[in-house]
């Protein structure tokens, strides 16, 4: 096989579920606030209050209500929230996702946690065992440092330990409380371009090799990472907690380099660009989906689940393309499926599909 390539096709998602915190910030009302918060930086680019209304979001899910967010935060304000917030998602999801699979928490041999928006040591699959009944001897495998492409890479991972073990139930969850490193103090143009698209959420996937039936089989994975890209997107660290790193350049980016990576991740996925009925993409903000189309070659609008859950919930980083994925499995497409993200490294990650029928 090519370098980088992982096939898997004996390896079934059995199913997939999504949750997402109960307090709804409509973008009109961040939008109204923002020049607020950020006074000297809207003053001096009053054109800044387009990327609220060029987002394609109309609302989103936030762990705590909008004014939690305008007082100063530090670490521990922002880890405390995160410790029982992203458990309670992390909870919802997982249990939601061994429920609708058909099986008991026991049944579980594996847990893959992918979340780059706190830190929890215990990890919060350890944590989760307090309350959801996983044996003593379920196998964690926490996973930090991945973003957007979190999702997308993820599944890649998750489904690389289950075709290692036949038979053996590996549950994914994907976590993310973005709103957390939402700052007052720092007052950049990041700042306010990640009040205008991030939001919290969290998805869930249980997969088995040779499992049979469930919703789709893995056919492959595979991903690329681009030299001397760190500053694109990703954190810096510092006393109040985090800060985005969020470069202006990204659908210029996708536009002009992902189409040949693209292909060439089809190819060591084992898919072939005729194969595919339909991507799979992560919904980064209105501008990044209209470029994906772009450089993928699709038509204007063809990513059309994408936009409905960027609309509805926001960029979740790396649980949002699995919350598309949702939508288009329950569509029932007939053909194969290339789920793909990108994100921190900068990377990009790709996961074929073959939905059971």
């Amino acid at each position: 096989m090519p370098n980088g390539c992982c096939s898997m096709g004996n390896v079934s998602i059995l199913s997939i579920a999504t949750a997402t915190p109960e307090y709804v910030i409509e973008q009109g009302a961040v939008e109204a606030l923002a020049p607020k918060v950020f006074p000297e930086l809207f003053a001096h680019y009053p054109v800044m209050i387009d990327i609220f209304r060029n987002s394609g979001i109309e609302r989103r899910r936030l762990v705590q209500p909008l004014d939690w967010y305008l007082q100063p935060r530090d670490w521990s304000d922002r880890s405390a929230v995160f410790h029982r917030r992203a458990l309670a998602l992390f909870r919802e999801a997982a249990a939601r996702a061994i429920e609708r699979a058909g099986l008991a928490p026991e049944k579980i041999d594996t847990i893959v946690t992918v979340c780059s928006s706190g830190i929890a040591t215990p990890s919060l699959e350890a944590r989760a065992m307090e309350s959801i009944a996983f044996r003593s001897d379920v196998r964690r495998v926490p996973v930090f440092g991945l973003g957007c492409a979190g999702g997308a890479s993820g599944l890649s991972l998750a489904s690389r330990l289950a075709e290692s073990e036949p038979g053996k139930v590996v549950l994914l969850v994907v976590v993310e409380v973005c709103s957390l490193a939402f700052r007052i103090d720092r007052r950049t143009k990041e700042d306010a371009v990640a009040s205008a698209l991030f939001a919290d959420g969290a998805a869930a996937l249980v997969l088995q090799r040779n499992g049979g039936g469930g919703l789709a089989t893995i056919r492959g994975s595979a991903e690329h990472t681009w030299p001397d890209t760190l500053d694109v997107m990703g954190w810096v660290f510092d006393p109040i907690g985090f800060g985005v790193v969020l470069s202006r350049s990204v659908p210029i980016f996708v536009e002009r380099r992902f189409p040949p990576v693209a292909r060439k991740l089809l190819r060591e996925s084992g898919l072939e660009d005729e194969e595919v009925e339909r991507y799979v993409c992560h919904p980064g903000g209105g501008k990044v989906v209209d470029a994906v189309e772009m450089a993928l070659k699709l038509d204007r609008g063809s990513l059309d689940h994408e936009r409905d859950v960027l609309r509805e919930y926001g960029n979740m980083s790396a649980p949002t393309v699995l919350f598309a994925l949702e939508r288009v499995l329950a569509s029932k497409p007939k053909g194969a499926l290339a789920l793909s993200a990108l994100g921190p490294g900068f990377t990009a990650s790709l996961v074929a599909l073959d939905p059971v029928h």
